[in-house]
């Protein structure tokens, strides 16, 4: 059966187009996909991403659980609010998910994990967590609303800020606070500055509501795809999932491997890194016309890959990718695009920050 958000009326009387995205009723576009995706590259735009998954962790050893479960480390996280981005990772190494840890006290994090992966991850959390006598509590009582784009603060700021307090104004990246019942994290998934608010259901139609009258407009799913691609930003089940290491998936920036904490999956990884990965995940540009499509074939002097995520991007023009594709000197880099070698151009993602094409893009 289809899950529908507590905002699903709001989106149909908006005109949202639906569709079913991983079992959840969501909105893709309110009209125009490209225009949503410019709002929040120029403006500031707000997602509904109440089918994001939150989980509380409780328990005096949370940190040495969480030391152990995931393979980024909480010991960066010395100050209650800070956040962490990290994976998530099975015993050979692949990825069962990625997903942001905030510290709130020493006996309490906060876990946002991917909607999709939610039976598995809930499951896995749960099984390890056990041994550290660490309680795991879902809280599908809580909706969640991405703001996003270089005036989205500003938007915020003024709907939740008290004057003479600037409790939001003051929050800085990757860092999280409470204010008036509403957890409020300096967090997204677009490449612009914004927040995402986990919010009560009870209170989150009326606040985006108050955020539509504060001048941000709503954005599909649709347009957070190709915000997070222009961003260099990987999708959980397209371009890693649990038989792709970190180390395939251009996310070794990730990883705490140096120091003598064990962590599930870090033997695996310190051996392939000792052997070498076979294969590596790179950023393509089409300069030509034509798209770049999930499961087209990517020619290299070492063998073929396949593209991951592809997209025309709205910011550039152009079409853009990531490819997995075999380790070493690529060479020329071609796409087969009907049955036509394309080329195209090898990058280093993000391809777009600021709202402007990266250098070399």
């Amino acid at each position: 059966m289809t899950q529908q958000t507590v905002l699903n009326a709001t989106h149909r009387s908006l005109g949202a187009r639906m569709v079913d995205f991983g079992g959840w009723d969501m909105p893709i576009n309110y009209g125009s996909q490209i225009e949503e995706h410019h709002q929040v590259r120029n403006d500031a735009g707000m997602f509904d991403v109440s089918h994001m998954t939150v989980v509380d962790l409780q328990g005096a050893n949370c940190r040495d659980f969480l030391r152990y479960l995931l393979a980024n480390d909480v010991a960066k996280l010395k100050k209650p609010g800070k956040a962490l981005y990290t994976c998530m990772l099975n015993p050979q190494g692949g990825i069962i998910d990625d997903l942001i840890v905030y510290f709130m006290q020493e006996d309490g994090f906060r876990l946002i994990v991917n909607a999709a992966t939610r039976e598995k991850d809930l499951h896995w959390i749960n099984m390890q967590a056990n041994a550290f006598n660490v309680q795991v509590s879902e809280r599908p009582e809580l909706a969640m609303i991405a703001v996003q784009g270089p005036n989205a603060r500003a938007r915020v700021i003024g709907l939740l800020d008290k004057p003479n307090q600037p409790v939001v104004d003051s929050l800085g990246r990757f860092s999280a606070v409470d204010v008036q019942g509403l957890f409020i994290a300096r967090t997204g998934y677009t490449g612009e500055d914004g927040f995402e608010i986990v919010v009560p259901e009870a209170q989150a139609v009326s606040l985006w509501n108050q955020l539509m009258d504060a001048g941000v407009k709503p954005a599909g799913l649709g347009a957070r795809d190709t915000l997070r691609l222009e961003a260099g930003m990987n999708l959980y089940g397209q371009d890693m999932d649990d038989t792709v290491s970190p180390l395939e998936a251009a996310l070794a920036w990730t990883l705490s491997v140096s120091d003598t904490r064990d962590f599930i999956g870090k033997s695996a990884l310190l051996a392939l890194q000792a052997s070498g990965v076979a294969r590596q995940m790179i950023g393509l540009v089409l300069d030509e016309k034509g798209v770049l499509r999930h499961g087209q074939i990517v020619g290299t002097a070492q063998g073929q890959g396949e593209i991951l995520s592809g997209t025309f991007s709205p910011s550039l023009g152009k079409a853009i990718a990531f490819a997995r594709v075999p380790a070493g000197d690529l060479g020329d880099i071609h796409v087969d695009i009907r049955g036509r070698a394309v080329p195209v151009r090898l990058v280093t993602p993000p391809f777009v920050r600021d709202g402007k094409a990266c250098s070399g893009i």
